[in-house]
């Protein structure tokens, strides 16, 4: 038998003038948005009424032509995400955001390259970009850049974690929709890295759109007539630890959403509850709720077939719609102490309207 010799591969020493440029570079290049735990108070958020762009796009003729100067438009999956090469999301107009409002509401995900320049226009851009899309959200308890609390910043280096709770796990995976404790959760969402690993933290995606669809009509129809409390608390406990900056400026909230709620543009019913946030289904006995959450749970992170994985580049945004996408982060880069910094611009959309009509949503 034939001895199998083990290969390791070494960088090679840096030259004398790439040292002298590390050291020049040492500052940070993103140092402004790195995260800052204000100790503000906020108010209770309030309600208010939210009309998606997509449903202006749907008069259009041609609600795709905001992809028309792509060099590249490929779906990842069949049944969910759209990657796009060369299209600068900065230079949309108007009608442009409609339609990719729209799209982005029926193919659930879609990954923008070479967008650097969105990235390097700084938080005011982000803000004015967001605000189109829905009143933006600001985070209870994460960190944002200083001065900016509209914008939600995920963070990991070797010194500080802020975002991830699962001390206790043997898996990182955390599939959510986010903050979907809220009155009206978020619609529209777009996510990009300011760092990143060298290789490692990418983002799962799944369609709940899907996830719902593989279940057999006559569960489906009972999971319509379901109600589920969705909660913050958790998440308020786990900032008051130290482990996410010791903040919490806005009460916790708990809300009741339907199970399976309808997206107000496409029509299309979608699972809605989530590990993370979701804590019992309304009106069942303890038992009930606990053995149909977990079926569900395990449904959505056995998919494999309706899930994309989004590697990141430099240049990156993501765009996916929260109402019927679910992600989780995958952290399995610890070891090599590298950081990941991104940020999240999240516009809120209505509040989750059920698949079964006449559905009563208070607790």
């Amino acid at each position: 038998m034939t001895a199998v010799e083990t290969i390791t591969c070494t960088p090679l020493p840096l030259r004398s003038d790439q040292t002298k440029e590390s050291s020049e570079s040492n500052r940070y290049r993103y140092e402004n948005l790195l995260p800052y735990f204000a100790l503000d108070n906020y108010p209770p958020l309030t309600q208010f009424e939210h009309i998606d762009p997509g449903f202006r796009a749907l008069a259009h003729p041609n609600p795709c032509a905001f992809l028309n100067n792509a060099t590249r438009v490929i779906d990842l999956t069949p049944n969910l995400g759209t990657e796009v090469q060369e299209l600068d999301l900065t230079q949309l107009d108007s009608t442009g955001k409609d339609q990719l409002a729209l799209a982005v509401a029926r193919r659930g995900l879609f990954v923008f390259r070479n967008q650097q320049d969105f990235i390097d226009r700084g938080p005011d851009f982000y803000l004015e970009w967001g605000r189109y899309f829905g009143r933006l959200h600001i985070h209870p308890t994460s960190g944002h850049p200083r001065n900016f609390p509209e914008i939600h910043l995920v963070y990991k280096d070797a010194n500080a974690s802020y975002n991830f709770q699962y001390d206790d796990t043997i898996t990182s995976t955390v599939w959510h929709s986010d903050v979907s404790y809220e009155l009206q959760p978020p619609g529209l969402t777009t996510f990009f890295l300011l760092s990143q690993p060298s290789t490692g933290g990418d983002t799962l995606f799944t369609s709940q759109v899907s996830t719902l669809k593989k279940l057999s009509p006559p569960f489906v129809a009972f999971l319509k007539t379901l109600k589920a409390v969705h909660s913050g608390v958790e998440q308020a406990e786990f900032s008051k630890t130290g482990r996410r900056g010791g903040v919490v400026r806005r009460d916790p909230v708990e809300n009741v959403h339907p199970v399976v709620r309808k997206h107000p543009v496409t029509g299309e019913e979608a699972l809605y509850v989530n590990k993370q946030f979701t804590r019992r289904i309304v009106g069942l006995k303890r038992e009930e709720s606990e053995n149909i959450l977990k079926f569900l749970y395990d449904h959505i992170d056995k998919s494999a077939d309706l899930q994309a994985r989004v590697k990141w580049e430099p240049g990156t945004v993501v765009l996916w719609d929260n109402r019927t996408t679910a992600h989780s982060a995958i952290v399995d880069y610890g070891d090599s102490k590298e950081r990941r910094h991104g940020a999240r611009i999240t516009p809120q959309g209505e509040r989750p309207v059920p698949a079964l009509q006449g559905l009563e949503l208070e607790a």
